[in-house]
């Protein structure tokens, strides 16, 4: 039989080459992966090697003609067929001697398996070695990215068994042969030199042959079965040569592979490496493309647009079949006028009084709360069982506030006229987010209540500011007022100071990123949860150092997260 030497996919973009010189002539026995010859692309220069060992038959390319890839270059007989033909004329004597000499039939049983086991390789082609092949200027080694078939897969000549990537080009490698890959060698993402043995095929029916053979020594004309292979006259003596002859040759005729190699295009012109991976990649039938290409050759361009017609066909009917966004809640304000409540015109006259009558400013702080996180984790769950409450981090906020209000009291001070005035106790102002405005319940003695006290009054005050059922004087006499902006997910604002107060804490939400911590005295990166400070102030009484210092001292508590004392639960 003779194995086709096709032009192999050279990288990328490059569709032909020129064949520049032949290493060989018609006649020359070749081996496995010795250069044929030297073929020039536009982007290498590199060496077609043998895919088997043999004689080259039939040379179809001349010197400086330029073909395209998957082109025929030559043809390579297995070279089985002229050594033959010697030993054939011999063999006449050989059947006188058996016919003569009796005696000898022992012997010539024992050669003919010999002769049979030796003949079948040549005949089958048996197993072939697939190797790395030079796959361009300076490329020595290559790393195996996917193996397109496995171990038991039938393949046609020239069919792709893998994926090779090296530092220029990224390519398949063809089988040399039709038959079945029995052996991978070289795992994927493993990187191996050019030439060495990546798997091995089969020529598909080498065992068919061999395993006959040994029975015809059962018949007294054992030798004669090799005849008829070489001399088709003696073919009508032996009545088990026949039989034999056409076993032998069933993998033997080129057409059998081109009919086995048909369908590896499925019946489309032929296409490059690397638009086949792409048809793969994006689920496109080669054998629905028209190709745009010289001869109706398929490009990547054809593939892309094929690939992307079902997507725009697909747009409307996914955009009507994707599941609906959450309706908007549209309010029945929208579109009115409405005269303002009578707790919205206190708050704004109060807040333009605020902003007229003080001078404003606000510092930020950031805290990192990742102890106190972990704390209120742990005690969570059982504060809840025994108080009935939930444990925020705002009543942490309150505490570390009140207990700051105390060293540094000019923040919780109010204006007399030219006077200060320093309250005797830290009456902290929350403010509650409700359907008619902003309200500030009135958390008394903050400084000298635990946690579970603050948490406590702090979830009885919002409960019942938001459904109408406070009485007067819980609203009045607040000292310093403490916004929980973050509630709502802000990770801070700048609050406004309401008279006569001098000062307002705005607290955001507590998010994870990541920080940078000290470990063994070196520096580290690790997930910690923070929140920002915001203390709004008014200035004519409360220097910026007087903000520092009090953000300063609930950084540090908070920092600290020692409330195992003051739990109250």
């Amino acid at each position: 039989m003779s194995t086709s030497v096709v032009l192999p996919a050279l990288g990328e973009s490059v569709t032909e080459g020129t064949v520049t010189r032949w290493l060989k002539k018609v006649g020359d026995s070749v081996q496995a992966d010795e250069g044929l010859l030297e073929i020039s692309t536009d982007k290498v220069d590199t060496e077609i090697p043998s895919p088997v060992s043999g004689v080259i038959e039939e040379i179809l390319v001349d010197e400086d003609e330029t073909v395209e890839i998957g082109a025929v270059l030559a043809k390579i007989g297995d070279g089985s067929s002229a050594p033959a033909e010697e030993p054939a004329a011999e063999e006449p004597a050989a059947e006188e001697s058996a016919a003569d000499e009796p005696a000898a039939d022992e012997p010539a049983q024992q050669e003919a398996p010999a002769a049979s086991a030796s003949a079948a390789p040549a005949a089958s082609g048996d197993a072939k070695d697939v190797v790395l092949p030079e796959l361009g200027e300076s490329v020595t080694e290559g790393t195996v990215t996917r193996w397109l078939k496995q171990v038991g897969d039938d393949v046609a000549v020239d069919e792709p068994l893998l994926e090779i990537s090296t530092d220029k080009v990224d390519t398949e490698i063809p089988s040399p042969i039709a038959g079945t890959l029995t052996e991978i060698l070289v795992q994927e993402d493993e990187t191996v030199e050019v030439g060495a043995v990546l798997a091995r095929v089969g020529s598909g029916a080498p065992a068919a042959p061999a395993e006959p053979a040994p029975a015809a020594p059962a018949e007294e004309k054992a030798p004669e079965p090799e005849a008829p292979k070489a001399e088709e006259p003696k073919a009508e003596e032996p009545t088990p040569a026949p039989a034999e002859a056409p076993k032998a040759e069933e993998p033997k005729p080129a057409a059998t592979q081109a009919a086995e190699a048909a369908p590896v295009e499925d019946g489309v012109t032929y296409v490059t490496p690397l638009v086949r991976k792409l048809a793969q990649q994006h689920n496109v039938d080669l054998s629905t493309i028209t190709g745009s290409g010289v001869g109706g050759r398929i490009r990547k361009e054809d593939v892309l647009k094929a690939a992307e017609a079902p997507k725009a066909e697909a747009a409307p009917a996914a955009a009507t079949a994707a599941p609906a966004p959450a309706a908007v809640e549209v309010s029945p304000l929208r579109g009115t006028t409405q005269p303002m409540s009578r707790l919205r015109k206190v708050l704004a006259s109060r807040a333009v009084e605020s902003m007229q009558q003080t001078a404003q400013l606000t510092t930020v702080v950031e805290v990192d709360v990742t102890k106190l996180a972990n704390y209120r984790d742990a005690v969570k769950a059982s504060f809840l069982e025994k108080t009935g409450d939930k444990l925020s981090f705002l009543p942490f906020f309150a505490l570390a506030a009140a207990e700051a209000l105390k060293t540094f009291p000019v923040i919780n001070s109010t204006v007399d006229g030219d006077k200060i005035v320093y309250p005797a106790s830290e009456n902290l102002s929350i403010a509650v987010d409700t359907e008619r405005g902003l309200l500030t319940p009135v958390l008394r003695d903050a400084g000298d209540k635990n946690i579970a006290q603050i948490a406590h009054e702090i979830a009885d005050l919002a409960d019942r500011t938001r459904n109408n059922k406070l009485k007067p004087d819980e609203l009045a006499g607040g000292t310093f007022t403490l916004t929980n902006t973050g509630s709502r997910g802000a990770l801070f604002d700048t609050p406004v100071v309401f008279l006569p107060q001098s000062a307002i804490l705005g607290t955001g939400v507590v998010v994870k990123r990541p920080g940078v911590v000290s470990v063994d005295g070196k520096d580290a990166i690790s997930v910690r949860s923070y929140v920002y400070l915001a203390l709004s102030y008014d200035h004519r009484v409360v220097d910026g150092a007087d903000a520092a210092r009090f953000l300063s001292a609930m950084k540090a508590r908070l920092e600290a997260a020692q409330f195992e004392g003051q739990l109250g639960a």
